[in-house]
């Protein structure tokens, strides 16, 4: 057998990535692999070249969970032929299980909590240079403001780039474990942000997407008083963002105030996504959302009256312990009364630490996967009846650069978050287009320019 090949300190060490679950993962994972370019590693889409390779993890739902186990299983052939490849494993996963990981999986190196983040470099030398294997899950962040600001992923994105604006949550939803694994609601000073965000458009985004598992209570805990909405107003005010989105939102959280945004700030897209996850109101009262399918339906009511054109998705759990038929049904009225425009649908699965787990009267996986495929094939004849009214219209989209699907076609969004491809050059990626609408899919419409809307050169 072939001995397995060692580099030499003179060749390049390269990085692989791959992100599970969440957009703030995908933020989190930026944010590494700017950490360790600085260190010198080169980002790899080559799993089999790296030198180190970073899962980044989510555990809100099992089969995410499994997903985590069954990658990292596979890796360990990796690790036969390559001895001094070192294999890391972050996010939820990792803050969830901690040193378990290291006992189960003999050829993971290191285990990194959800407030690790910025140290994922001087840890990755420590181990490097001591060859021991590590679990490092602080309970507080390491963050200190400029350093979260240096490894900001500015040079990763030009056209559209997230930015984190808080994490954790306080609100204990009873089917969820992020609270225990992403800690309690921090928020980052304004000026973080802003510093962020215009150093983000002087590389050319134009689109800034904020993230946080609670957008709607940003600013509680800072030292300055500001609201989510006054931050909202000062992105607005003080960047060169062209479009503003944010996710996710709490509906007990969506206040009057936020609602007129969405009407008065021309740069804040026309787009919400409002998790409801049940429509009946023992189910919601069992998950401890604190909010009734009335009061649900009031909200969407009001931001429809401030913006008839918004476009909303929205998350929905079926199978909760306790959900009956009559529940499931009326979860089904939701999705006929409010029409959405694009819905993420789960089945329910016991997490670690909520203390659903510990309800009785589960549902049987036969009766979720029954119900789950019910509710889609509802919400998907909502979706392409929505699309296809789009047909005919003239919509301003952002150019993000050519398709995922057809690499010869340009792709981009309109302000409701619709996906639409058509024939472009690339000196239109950046600039937002008016685009007529001439088909739809299920999952996206095609179009053709008729005029430039406005330059973002």
């Amino acid at each position: 057998m072939t001995e397995p090949l060692l580099k030499t300190a003179s060749e390049p060490r390269y990085l692989y990535v791959h992100t599970f679950g969440c957009q703030m993962n995908e933020y989190d994972s930026l944010r590494v692999q700017r950490i360790l370019a600085a260190k010198g590693y080169l980002p790899t889409p080559d799993m089999a070249s790296a030198d180190v390779i970073f899962l980044n993890t989510c555990s809100v739902r099992d089969k995410a969970e499994q997903k985590v186990h069954s990658f990292l299983g596979r890796l360990k052939r990796l690790k036969v032929h390559h001895p001094s490849l070192k294999i890391i494993l972050g996010g939820c996963v990792a803050q969830q299980l901690g040193e378990k990981l290291l006992k189960r999986f003999d050829h993971l190196d290191l285990v990194m909590g959800t407030r690790a983040i910025s140290s994922v470099g001087e840890i990755l030398d420590e181990i490097q240079a001591s060859d021991k294997r590590l679990a490092y899950l602080p309970e507080e962040d390491s963050t200190a403001p400029q350093e979260l600001f240096e490894a900001s992923p500015f040079s990763n994105f030009t056209v559209s780039a997230p930015v984190t604006i808080m994490q954790g949550c306080n609100n204990f939803c009873t089917y969820c474990i992020v609270p225990y694994v992403r800690g309690r609601e921090r928020s980052r000073p304004s000026r973080e942000i802003l510093d962020e965000i215009n150093r983000l458009t002087s590389c050319g985004t134009r689109e800034v997407l904020l993230l946080g598992q609670n957008v709607n209570s940003y600013g509680r805990g800072l030292q300055e008083k500001i609201s989510f909405v006054d931050l909202l107003h000062r992105i607005e005010e003080e960047t060169g963002v062209r479009r503003l989105r944010f996710t996710t939102s709490h509906p007990k959280d969506l206040t009057d105030e936020l609602i007129r945004c969405f009407a008065d700030m021309p740069v804040l897209c026309k787009y919400l996504h409002l998790p409801f996850q049940a429509g009946s109101d023992s189910i919601l009262q069992r998950m401890n959302r604190n909010y009734t399918a009335a009061h649900y339906l009031e909200k969407i009511r009001r931001l429809r009256e401030a913006c008839p054109e918004i476009g909303l998705s929205s998350d929905v759990i079926v199978g909760f312990p306790g959900e009956t038929e009559e529940d499931f049904q009326q979860t089904l009225h939701l999705l006929e009364t409010i029409q959405y425009d694009n819905l993420f649908s789960f089945r329910y699965s016991d997490r670690p630490y909520a203390r659903a787990a510990q309800f009785p009267h589960k549902v049987d996986e036969e009766t979720k996967a029954r119900r789950l495929i019910e509710l889609q094939a509802f919400q998907a004849e909502i979706t392409l009846r929505k699309n296809r009214a789009e047909v005919g219209a003239i919509r301003e989209i952002l150019v993000e650069g050519p398709s995922k699907t057809a690499p010869e076609l340009l792709t981009g969004r309109t302000q409701q978050n619709r996906l639409v491809h058509f024939q472009g050059s690339q000196e239109q990626i950046g600039r937002l287009l008016q685009v007529r609408i001439r088909s739809a899919s299920s999952h996206s419409l095609t179009g053709e320019p008729v005029s430039q809307a406005r330059s973002d050169g």
